[in-house]
């Protein structure tokens, strides 16, 4: 018995030493590596594209260990890709910063983090890494803090900024090998959209994530073909009035319809008042929209594959939005531009598209006459009457636009067309004002 005692004894002892020996090398390497990293950890992100080449971060055996698992997926070559490239996250908050995590521990090599904003109690529902401890602190300061123990190897520049047009070229000159936009700002995301478009970067873009709740809808395609989202579909009517951009930006965006508005702004006193009054930095929303934290979470997850499987340069084919009723709004956009075209002489004052047809039809006017009172189900029941409804201009002397547009019989746009306004008003208040109601709703989410 004392014999087995001893040879356990020496068991255990043995274990322990090989143990201590494996951690004691571990740490040495770790360690070492520290002058390593002194000798880049000045180096400018995407400093690769000044003609610095990208150092291979795969040669060292801890890195090479963390990433095993990304390197089985991608193979080796294609692993270094992504960790020698150049990302930009514009936007830390839900969304932001998941991608960002997620990107960081994908292997990406240099990561620039951008966002003016600090850290709330309420934001910590839907945060990637911040703490109660990071309450206060500017959220790009916060991530940086945590990535540099997640990932020390990967160079991180945190800019507690504004993106605008002042900022752009400090955050988007080196030509990184991609741009995250998580910005919930219109102007501001617009803005960099087409900067993007303009330097010829690639762009990714997240639009709304709140207010929703099922993460099987989540879908990535073009911004042409986002849907039932009404910040892309703002956007989309933005880039094309105002820079002349039609598409070719991929955007991640949710089939659901929000389940949730804005919530009124409450002042200190308890009592509603003007969001604006309170604006830190102008144009950037006080009010607050309800959030289920998975959501933005999940779309930070979307992007960050995204972009790691096109650095990698992974062919992945994702799935087509597919929308069967798409033939009806072409035929509604098609009678709007020939009925313009006959009672004007030119459809050049049609502002919309087919998928802002799609909006005004179904969103607006629930497939039905602006006339009818009772709401129906917008569907196969809609087109059985789609030969007789027809868009027109609310007021005639505004162009065709998202919020100058009523759904009518054709009976009722001719008689619609021989009134004026005012008398409408006058002779209908009840559906004047209901009418007008509808289309300031359109005004407002198109941000007209």
């Amino acid at each position: 018995m004392a014999e087995t005692g001893k040879l356990k004894s020496l068991a255990l002892l043995g274990t322990g030493a090989v143990l201590g020996s494996v951690s004691t090398v571990f740490l040495y390497k770790l360690l070492s590596r520290n002058i390593a990293r002194s000798h880049f950890k000045n180096v400018p992100n995407c400093m690769t594209h000044n003609g610095i080449p990208a150092l291979d971060l795969l040669k060292d055996e801890v890195v090479a260990e963390q990433l095993t698992r990304n390197i089985q997926f991608f193979g080796v070559e294609s692993q270094q890709k992504v960790s020698g490239s150049c990302v930009v996250v514009i936007g830390l908050g839900g969304v932001g910063s998941h991608a960002a995590a997620m990107l960081l521990r994908s292997g990406v090599g240099r990561l620039l983090l951008v966002d003016f904003d600090q850290v709330s109690v309420s934001s910590l529902n839907r945060h990637a890494v911040a703490t109660r401890a990071d309450v206060g602190t500017p959220k790009a300061l916060c991530l940086k803090k945590h990535f540099s123990s997640i990932f020390p190897e990967c160079h991180i520049d945190a800019k507690v900024l504004l993106y605008d047009a002042s900022s752009e070229e400090e955050i988007l000159s080196g030509h990184p090998d991609f741009v995250l936009d998580c910005i919930d700002n219109i102007d501001t995301k617009v803005a960099l959209l087409a900067a993007c478009v303009r330097r010829g970067l690639k762009v990714l873009c997240a639009t709304g994530a709140g207010a929703r709740a099922d993460p099987t809808r989540i879908r990535l395609a073009d911004l042409r073909e986002s849907t039932n989202d009404p910040l892309s579909r703002a956007v989309r009517h933005r880039l094309r009035k105002d820079y002349g951009i039609e598409g070719g930006i991929p955007v991640v965006f949710s089939l659901e319809k929000p389940k949730a508005k804005l919530l009124p702004f409450t002042g200190p006193s308890g009592e509603d008042e003007n969001p604006s009054d309170y604006q830190m930095v102008p144009g950037f929303r006080v009010r607050i929209i309800p959030v289920l934290g998975s959501i933005p979470a999940i779309f930070g997850m979307v992007m960050a594959s995204y972009v790691v499987t096109q650095l990698a340069e992974l062919q992945v084919q994702t799935e087509p939005i597919v929308n069967m009723d798409v033939d009806h709004y072409r035929l509604l956009h098609q009678r709007l531009t020939e009925h313009e075209e006959s009672l004007y002489g030119t459809a050049k004052e049609v502002q919309v598209d087919v998928e802002e047809v799609m909006y005004v039809a179904k969103e607006l006017w629930h497939g039905r006459s602006a006339w009818e009172h009772s709401a129906k189900d917008v569907g196969r029941g809609m087109w059985r009457s789609v030969n007789e409804l027809m868009l027109v201009r609310w007021d005639r002397e505004k162009p065709a636009t998202v919020s100058n547009l009523v759904l009518l019989k054709f009976k009722e746009a001719d008689e619609h067309e021989s009134r004026t306004l005012d008398d409408i008003k006058e002779k209908e208040p009840a559906f004047f004002e209901r009418v007008t109601s509808v289309l300031k709703r359109a005004e407002l989410e198109f941000l007209l």
